[in-house]
C-alpha cells in the first residue's frame, strides 16, 4: 500500500511543483498512528536550495493535500532538500552523480545479495551501474531498487561546494 500511495502522491505532487520551478526528487511515506509525508525537492534550474524553498513548498503542498485529502486521519508533512549524501531516485541522478560513491538495496536478491557498494557508472530508463570494489560492474533493474543513496565521501563534498565567489573588479 505505501508504494502505491507515493505513486500516486508523487503525481500529484510533481506537476505542482514543476509550475513552481522545482522538480520532486522523491515521496516517501513512514506508516504509523500519525503518517509522516516527506517530500524532497530541488530548484530544476539547479541553484541552491534553501529553507525558505521548504517553507513555500511545505505551504502550497499542505494545501494541495488537505484538499485532495489522499491519506486518511492525521498526517505530518515534511519538505527537504536532498543534501549532499543524496537519494539516487532518477536517471538524471545516477548519469549526474557518475564517479561517485552510493549504496543500493534491492527488493529481493540479486546473484545472491541484496546489497550493493559501489562507484556510480550511470543508468538508463531501465538499469543502474556499479563498478563494485573488486573491480565487477553490477546492473541493477530500477523496478528492483529500494533505496540507492550517494555515500558522504570528501569527493562529493568538494564536487557539492558552490563555486568560489570571484571579487568584482573596481
Amino acid at each position: 500500500m505505501t508504494l502505491e500511495l507515493e505513486n500516486r502522491l508523487a503525481a500529484l505532487i510533481a506537476p505542482r511543483l514543476e509550475a513552481m520551478g522545482y522538480e520532486l526528487v522523491r515521496v516517501a511515506v513512514s506508516e504509523g498512528r500519525r503518517p509522516v509525508v516527506q517530500i524532497m525537492a530541488e530548484w530544476a534550474d539547479g541553484r541552491p536550495f534553501g529553507l525558505d524553498d521548504c517553507e513555500t513548498i511545505s505551504h502550497v503542498l499542505g494545501a494541495l493535500l488537505d484538499v485532495e485529502d489522499p491519506l486518511p486521519g492525521p498526517w505530518t508533512l515534511e519538505v527537504s532538500s536532498p543534501g549532499i549524501d543524496r537519494p539516487l531516485t532518477r536517471v538524471k541522478d545516477w548519469n549526474r552523480f557518475a564517479g561517485h560513491l552510493a549504496r543500493v538495496e534491492l527488493h529481493a536478491a540479486l546473484s545472491g545479495r541484496r546489497r550493493f557498494e559501489g562507484t556510480v557508472l550511470g543508468a538508463d530508463d531501465e538499469t543502474a551501474w556499479l563498478r563494485l570494489a573488486d573491480g565487477s560492474e553490477v546492473r541493477l533493474p530500477h523496478a528492483q531498487i529500494r533505496r540507492a543513496k550517494l555515500v558522504l565521501t570528501e569527493a562529493l563534498i568538494a564536487a557539492s561546494a558552490p563555486p568560489p565567489q570571484r571579487a568584482g573588479i573596481s
